[in-house]
């Protein structure tokens, strides 16, 4: 806090004397403008990255940003980032205005100066360079030698025995600060009542690198903090996740578990379904596998599915399992706490909260949580089955920045972590300092296992290495790039294999998913994702230095693009490798199962200019390529040479476009020149919904005609005439249809009525002949 006024104060002071002690000077201002500038948009990610941590820029941004966000519920978050956006231009203008405002006729050097080291201080001063400067120093440093002394792998044997089952519960962002009685009371007193008949370890607090929901995960499974090889890499597109770590799933797994996972988000944010595949769990079940199993697909929040309908499903899971008689581990995930508000199932009797008179989303939310978490380990233990079971609730993560946030940060504030045992009743808190690294160990030691995993220690048996390191914090930054090294990501790179069938790129025995960016550097592989909100690896790709060199795995009309225009129009993928100012060979890659050896283009002499041209075409959006022809082919980006725009649809996909009523009602697609008078049009489509064999209007200018599609893809030719010399062709299906196509994003469900595949317009006297009915092309 200090920090923060310091800075603000050393940031007034070199605006003010800039403005009222500087005087005119072109050079000077546009300096102190760049500086102020960086102070703003330093301080705007601050509070953009602290609206969603409540810790400002930590790992977890950087993991969460360069991991796959399929998934995430972000609808509530465009509204905070547009304001944000118009307050950040706001405050800039501003700025730019006072330091204008000079008072003195000549500009004074040495007021000038002042000022710029004013600005320089205020910069260095922030919270927000301190926080961005820390991150990368600890990924600038080398490790630290003694991290092995502390780093164990378990053994993947159960002592023999009676093996219980096991339930294990993350709560999303359910701290135990929530259970705390005096603090909130009659909050959660259903789960507070489990507590207080359980193994209650009191003191597990949250290190760096297990502070959101992945991170916990990993943490309470393998022992270690969760730092991904970053600089644009998402783990979630690495077929293998912490290959090398022995976890608490992969040694269930070999003791003869089946192995279980429920939540109702998409498995694929933030790489959990690449995590539990690698680490011993067989049976997934997210939003899009649970979508066959709920009564209503209506009752969804903005992640997914309510916790009462993901919770029901454990249970009938559970209850299945234990009829079979066969050791089994069944892990689950809740939602409704989430960030920023959280949501209130319809189950639930517990629907608000208030606090100091006011009601309050998140605690509403945390006191309806509860109540499911609490009834389904009810219903467990009054079942046979209770007898060979170990129930265990914990947080994944301390709560983030929600509505209740200023009110737990009141308090001394620690994760939630008990067991509940059928066979063993027991009730004891243990107050004995933890982390979530020692949750697996803890778990492992209490069904008959080893007592160490990873970094964690078993809170039974063991001593945590947060009694042993009092600065275990600072330990644990020390040994990141240690924890890094552990993903065993290659650094060279010479034979590899791709499979189009898998979407895979393989090299040094590690799959990475298509499409796929390598800078090739000495001694080091850095990969690159295409995914969610990121850039698109062109515009990374834009950024590489002139002599980087690069290998790219993609689809052939992103290259076409830039380098080859006769690959404009090609869906096969392509590799392309050389560096920007210099040479790129592109070829493409056999369907199925390919191998190959690289080999980098022989260096001519380097061109600047060339790197110019080829990084502005790098930086050219989808939407704005071109191709050749008059054929709107729409599983392509950009268009045709001939037409100008199209709205009124979704973004691209494998096979074509659809029409989405929640951008506008009808599909426009406008062409750079008036149409012919008379013409033939021909498409390829499909119709979605209540839109099946209803009549869908096709219009240029005054002239209407209609065609009724089937869901399956199928060719139509119009002859349509054209007396306005109109260039536009408006499309309006007739009853665009809601759906969860496309939910798993976190958007609201989409309005869809026509998927568009081609479409291309001639001259009667030349119509093209229609091509048979089709399937839609994967």
């Amino acid at each position: 806090m200090h920090s923060e006024w310091l800075s603000l104060g050393l940031f007034i002071a070199s605006v003010y004397i800039y403005a009222r002690k500087a005087g005119s000077h072109k050079g000077w201002f546009s300096v102190i403008l760049a500086l102020t500038a960086i102070f703003v948009l330093l301080n705007a990610i601050l509070l953009a990255c602290n609206y969603f941590t409540g810790e400002g820029i930590t790992d977890a941004v950087l993991y969460t940003v360069t991991s796959s966000l399929s998934g995430a519920g972000i609808s509530k978050y465009w509204l905070p980032a547009g304001s944000l956006l118009l307050g950040l231009v706001a405050i800039f203008l501003l700025m730019a205005w006072l330091l204008r405002r000079s008072k003195q006729q000549h500009y004074s050097r040495l007021w000038s100066l002042i000022a710029l080291v004013l600005g320089v201080a205020s910069i260095g001063t922030s919270t927000a360079y301190l926080q961005v400067s820390g991150l990368v120093k600890s990924e600038l440093a080398s490790g630290n030698s003694d991290f092995y002394t502390y780093y164990k792998e378990p053994s993947k044997t159960l002592r023999p025995g009676k093996r219980p089952n096991l339930i294990y519960i993350y709560a999303e962002s359910f701290e135990r600060t929530y259970l705390d009685r005096k603090a909130f009371p009659d909050l959660a007193p259903e789960l507070s009542a489990i507590m207080g008949n359980s193994l209650d370890f009191s003191n597990t607090e949250q290190l760096p690198g297990t502070g959101y929901t992945i991170a916990g995960m990993v943490a309470s499974q393998c022992g270690i903090p969760l730092f991904a090889p970053f600089d644009g890499n998402a783990s979630s597109e690495l077929s293998t996740f912490y290959p090398h770590n022995i976890c608490l799933g992969d040694i269930l797994k070999a003791a003869g578990y089946q192995n279980y996972f429920f939540q109702g988000a998409s498995l694929r944010f933030a790489g959990k379904d690449t995590f539990l595949s690698s680490h011993g769990f067989q049976h997934l079940y997210g939003f899009d596998e649970l979508k066959s199993r709920v009564q209503d697909p209506s009752y969804r929040n903005d992640w997914g599915w309510y916790d009462d309908t993901v919770l029901s499903r454990v249970y009938d899971k559970y209850i299945e399992l234990t009829a079979k008689g066969e050791p089994f581990s069944l892990f689950a995930l809740t939602v409704d706490t989430h960030h920023p508000d959280g949501f209130i199932s319809r189950s639930c009797s517990r629907r608000s909260y208030d606090v100091d008179g006011n009601q309050n989303k998140s605690f509403a939310a945390v006191s309806c949580s509860q109540q499911h978490i609490a009834a389904l380990i009810d219903k467990i233990k009054r079942t046979p089955g209770f007898k060979n079971t170990l129930i265990v609730v914990s947080s994944d993560h301390l709560a983030m920045n929600n509505s209740a946030y200023k009110f737990l940060n009141q308090h001394d504030r620690r994760n939630l972590f008990f067991m509940v045992r059928g066979d063993e009743p027991e009730s004891k808190i243990i107050t004995a300092r933890r982390s979530t690294l020692d949750n697996g160990a803890t778990v492992l030691d209490a069904m008959g296992g080893d007592n160490v995993i990873g970094l964690g220690r078993s809170s039974l048996s063991a001593t945590s290495l947060s009694e042993i390191h009092p600065d275990l914090q600072k330990k644990i930054i020390q040994w990141k790039p240690n924890i890094i090294s552990l993903w065993g990501l290659p650094k060279t790179l010479s034979d590899y294999q791709i499979d189009t069938a898998q979407n895979t790129f393989s090299f040094a025995g590690v799959n990475f998913r298509l499409p796929l960016l390598l800078a090739v550097k000495k001694d080091k592989i850095e990969p690159h994702f295409d995914v969610y909100l990121s850039d698109s690896l062109k515009k990374q790709l834009s950024d590489f230095q002139p002599e980087e060199k690069f290998v790219w795995i993609d689809r052939c009309y992103k290259m076409g693009s830039v380098w080859d225009r006769q690959l404009a129009m090609d869906t096969r993928y392509c590799i392309a490798n050389g560096q920007l100012n210099d040479s790129v060979h592109i070829s493409p890659v056999a369907k199925g199962l390919s191998k190959g050896r690289l080999v980098m283009p022989v260096t001519n002499e380097a061109q600047e200019g060339r790197y110019q041209k080829i990084q502005q075409r790098l930086r050219i959006a989808d939407p704005d390529l071109k191709y050749p022809g008059d054929k709107i082919r729409f599983w392509l980006p950009g268009l045709p040479d001939t037409v100008a725009s199209i709205s009124g649809l979704s973004p691209t996909e494998s096979w074509g476009r659809w029409s989405d009523a929640n951008l506008q009602p009808d599909v426009h697609i406008r062409f750079n020149q008036p149409l012919p008078a008379r013409f033939t049009l021909m498409m390829e489509a499909r119709a979605f919904g209540e839109n099946i064999r209803k009549p869908i209007t096709i219009s240029v200018g005054s002239v209407s005609k209609t065609v009724m599609l089937s869901e399956n893809v199928e060719s139509r030719i119009l002859t349509l005439d054209n007396p306005d010399a109109a260039s536009e062709i408006v499309i309006t299906p007739p009853s665009p249809t809601n759906t969860n196509e496309g939910f798993s994003h976190g958007f609201p469900a989409r309005k869809l009525g026509i998927g568009l595949v081609s479409l291309q317009v001639s001259p009667e006297e030349r119509s093209p002949i229609p091509k048979a009915n089709k399937s839609v092309r994967q």
